[in-house]
């Protein structure tokens, strides 16, 4: 049984996350603490609700050194929805602007679309050799609930360096609705709330920790 840790720093669907990997096979614990946090087989990175403020919690637990501290040690960590989007350079919401993670190059914008929030169920087009997204059909729905994503992939490719692989999804526009880059993985949509398609791929996620 994987041992996990959902980093606790203010903001997440921490219980419904806890259910949803126990479900999937995962011994859990939701905490803040650093030792923990980093020692774990595998990390959650939950989030909800606004860009800036996501990244104030985050910083005052030290998730930014957590996460850095596992991918140093290419130790596992998929973030969720905010959680995702953090690990980008910067977000910008309603004219505020803040740094991310920087993880990855990238911008979290508003979405370009006619009806926002993008509330509910939305396929999504994974790579062919997506990890996360093994044994789920293209025809597969996962629920999203955002106004705000990341509109455009902008890390380079290198001959050195193996691209991530980046899932997208559209509402109004195309946006970046997952990437895998060796131990760092994320979704913008919720897959603790994703029902049977969810549970997959967090047990896809647990079986490379």
């Amino acid at each position: 049984m994987a041992r996990v840790v959902i980093l606790d720093y203010g903001s997440g669907n921490l219980r419904s996350a806890e259910r949803a990997l126990q479900r999937a096979g995962a011994d859990v614990e939701v905490t803040a603490d650093h030792r923990a946090a980093v020692e774990a087989q595998g990390l959650v990175v939950p989030g909800v609700g606004a860009f800036a403020a996501c990244m104030d919690g985050l910083l005052g637990v030290g998730g930014d050194k957590i996460i850095d501290q596992r991918l140093a040690g290419d130790r596992p960590v998929l973030g969720i929805c905010v959680g995702m989007q953090v690990l980008f350079d910067q977000g910008v919401e309603h004219g505020v602007r803040a740094d991310g993670c920087g993880q990855w190059p990238g911008t979290v914008e508003r979405l370009n679309a006619e009806v926002l929030p993008h509330m509910g169920w939305n396929t999504v087009q994974a790579p062919t050799d997506s990890v996360l997204f093994a044994g789920l059909d293209p025809e597969t729905r996962f629920y999203f609930v955002h106004s705000f994503a990341v509109r455009k992939w902008e890390l380079e490719s290198s001959d050195s360096i193996t691209p991530p692989r980046v899932t997208w999804a559209e509402h109004g526009e195309p946006f970046v609705a997952g990437v895998e880059n060796g131990a760092l993985m994320a979704t913008q949509f919720h897959p603790e709330k994703s029902g049977d398609a969810g549970a997959r791929l967090l047990r896809n996620w647990l079986d490379v920790l």
